[in-house]
């Protein structure tokens, strides 16, 4: 059985991405007809809001090949580089299950491991099995078999382009926190992540523009900001340009 068909066995009766129920019952601002129900638009949350992203996911130049830079760009509903979909989604767990996430990414977001609460109580609070998601470039709503994502182990600085899915870790994100990506703004884990106590997560670079030339492109980084016993982040310290929300479906 491919790891495709492995994660979808385990994980064929989710419908969630951090907490989200079936895909399509919000609608996104970017996505061109053709992309159907199951299209979702990523923003960052230093730019928009759910209800005005202003700029989202997008594949530089409409190239649809290995390698090819992932930027935010201004939202249009018949630019088909802003068309995305979720191409495989369940928790962290169905993912290890199936072979796609190491068995460390597994321990810190899959429920795995326990920490102590720090005002010293003996109750140990158990890591939460985070919600996993891939999202594949579907222009005019035909799969391109190529997902966001990282073309090697993520260190910081690490550029965001588009790779094969379903292949391996580097294309797939993990929604740290208990808030949800639809409704809320969260870190994003690159799941061939191997620093636990700083995860690179997806990044906007800080001091740039979508409008400016040449595209700033997204890139992973080290998770700014403090984590609680649990090993989420606490919010209000982690900066926004690594916070990302989601809006699903097409417009009408």
């Amino acid at each position: 059985m491919s790891i495709k068909s492995k994660v979808f066995a385990a994980a064929a009766t989710l419908t969630l991405v951090g907490g989200v129920g079936a895909v399509g019952a919000s609608a996104a601002h970017a996505a061109t007809p053709s992309a159907g129900p199951s299209a979702i638009d990523i923003f960052s949350r230093d730019f928009g809001t759910h209800a005005h992203p202003n700029f989202t996911l997008d594949t530089l130049r409409q190239g649809e090949k290995v390698g090819q830079p992932q930027i935010l760009f201004r939202t249009a509903n018949f630019d088909p580089a802003l068309d995305y979909t979720i191409s495989y989604q369940g928790l962290v767990s169905d993912f290890y299950a199936a072979d796609l996430v190491s068995a460390e990414v597994d321990l810190h977001y899959g429920g795995g491991a326990t920490a102590v609460p720090a005002h010293g109580t003996t109750a140990a609070i158990p890591f939460p099995d985070d919600a996993a998601f891939e999202v594949q470039y579907d222009p005019y709503g035909v799969d391109s078999g190529l997902c966001a994502g990282v073309a090697a182990t993520a260190v910081s600085g690490e550029k965001v382009t588009l790779e094969p899915c379903g292949v391996s870790s580097k294309t797939l994100w993990i929604v740290d926190s208990a808030d949800t990506i639809r409704g809320g703004y969260v870190p994003l884990i690159n799941g061939s992540d191997t620093n636990f106590s700083q995860p690179y997560v997806l990044t906007y670079p800080g001091a740039a523009y979508p409008t400016d030339m040449p595209r700033p492109e997204l890139y992973v980084s080290n998770l700014t900001g403090e984590q609680g016993a649990n090993g989420q982040p606490i919010f209000g310290t982690v900066n926004s340009n690594q916070l990302f929300g989601a809006d699903f479906g097409v417009e009408s």
